[in-house]
């Protein structure tokens, strides 16, 4: 087994000699093995163990164990104890799901902190089948079919080319010590249960099952290759990068070969699950303002675009421009300049504020609009929400959200990008003037 782990990370040319890699060890069979083997190799390797305290003492246990193999092989080490089911009660997911989400955001962290070059972990053969099944369960597209591959950015998988009984027949015959994870023989958990009661009926009724099983995925590899090749120049007719934010255009989305499969593989980029993809589609005829989110991004169904952007923490911070300033670039780039009245001319564009300064109170201030906030048009002479404006002027709701206003004192001067407010616009008797434009 040692030769063919080998042949397999410079086959599929997994890292160099060279590199320093973190092995996620747990303790359990399978990342002893991984140890076993790395240490056999002669890699440059760290050690990373989570206790995500869901055994009680047996995780402490487990811990304990792994912190004695650190002493024994002499490596770099580090722990970390996660209080994992409070984690899933609030971010309102499952406990595999709580783990998986704890521990890689860890053993990312650890690696960039440690100058390591790829995350290693022990997942092999069967645990491929069992993701293509429970994939397959959720709802999924072909790229979810493909199940764990082998590399994927900074995490790499050299146990592939095994199944669990080659990894423990090679613990068996190298009297390699472990930790017997209890859970892994209950089927309170998806993975168990298909681990437990769904695939050895698969494997009764073919011998040969996890055989054509591994070669179906590998054919599904090589189909989501030429279907990836294939959606890319569709999502080029479609798709639109701005700054902030993904725009997918509606109509040509509607006029592809393939519009729900290709707005599937669109938004699964950001998270978006099949049945949530579901719901977009059919929204897609409907009126516009619904708003959909996966754990990272919002999505927003304007009348012709649907548009993709981060989700952020909101935010109350709050932003000044004082008397002297000439530049700011947070929120936004801006420029500040100072004329006499005499021969200036207005610049009419959106992007730009040309203002009475003898009106302006400093420091000016920028901050997020807020429901209630009210100002004067520029060309009116009563008074507007600004809800009530962006309704008028057909604003759409993520444009609202990303709109700053700047106060004088507690007046409103300007909705930034959009209209300043009248008891601050240029007239006869203006002597000097504050331009102010967004770059």
């Amino acid at each position: 087994m040692l030769d063919r782990f080998l042949n397999n990370v410079e086959e599929k040319r997994l890292f160099e000699s060279n590199q320093k890699v973190l092995l996620a060890i747990s303790g359990g069979i399978d990342s002893m093995v991984l140890l076993h083997l790395f240490e056999k190799s002669g890699f440059d390797y760290g050690i990373a163990h989570c206790n995500f305290q869901l055994r009680g003492n047996e995780s402490d246990l487990d811990e304990e164990f792994v912190r004695k193999q650190v002493l024994i092989h002499g490596v770099p080490a580090f722990f970390e104890k996660f209080d994992t089911e409070e984690y899933a009660k609030l971010s309102g997911i499952s406990i595999e799901m709580a783990a998986r989400e704890l521990r890689y955001d860890f053993f990312e962290k650890i690696r960039i902190e440690n100058n390591f070059d790829f995350i290693v972990t022990a997942h092999h053969q069967d645990d491929l089948i069992e993701t293509f099944f429970l994939n397959l369960s959720r709802k999924t597209g072909i790229k979810g079919l493909t199940g764990i591959k082998v590399k994927s950015r900074k995490i790499i998988r050299p146990l592939l080319f095994a199944d669990r009984v080659e990894i423990e027949n090679y613990a068996s015959l190298n009297y390699i010590d472990f930790r017997e994870d209890s859970s892994n023989n209950e089927v309170v958990f998806q993975r168990n249960f298909l681990r437990h009661k769904i695939l050895p009926l698969f494997s009764e009724l073919n011998p040969a099952f996890k055989k054509n099983i591994l070669a179906s995925i590998e054919n599904l590899k090589d189909a989501e290759k030429v279907y990836s090749g294939f959606l890319s120049s569709e999502k080029a007719g479609v798709i639109v990068k701005n700054k902030n934010e993904t725009e997918i255009k509606i109509q040509a989305l509607i006029k592809s070969s393939f519009p729900k499969i290709l707005l599937l593989e669109i938004l699964s980029e950001f998270n978006f699950n099949a049945t949530v993809v579901d719901e977009i589609f059919k929204s897609l005829s409907t009126e516009s303002g619904k708003q959909f989110f996966s754990k990272t991004h919002r999505l927003v169904k304007d009348r012709n675009s649907l548009f993709v952007s981060t989700i952020k923490e909101n935010g109350d911070k709050i932003y000044y421009i004082e008397k002297d300033d000439i530049e700011l670039f947070e929120p936004l780039d801006i420029s500040i300049e100072k004329f006499p009245s005499e021969n200036f001319q207005i610049v009419k564009e959106p992007s730009v504020a040309c203002l009475d300064l003898d009106q302006i109170e400093f420091p000016l201030l920028i901050r997020k609009w807020q429901q209630g906030d009210y100002f004067q048009p520029l060309g009116m002479t009563g008074f507007k929400k600004i809800s009530d404006f962006f309704i008028d002027q057909k604003i759409p709701i993520h444009e609202k959200e990303n709109t700053w206003i700047l106060c004088s004192g507690k007046k409103i001067v300007w909705i930034m990008g959009h209209r300043i407010d009248n008891r601050f616009k240029i007239n006869d008797q203006t002597n000097n003037i504050l331009k102010i434009e967004i770059k």
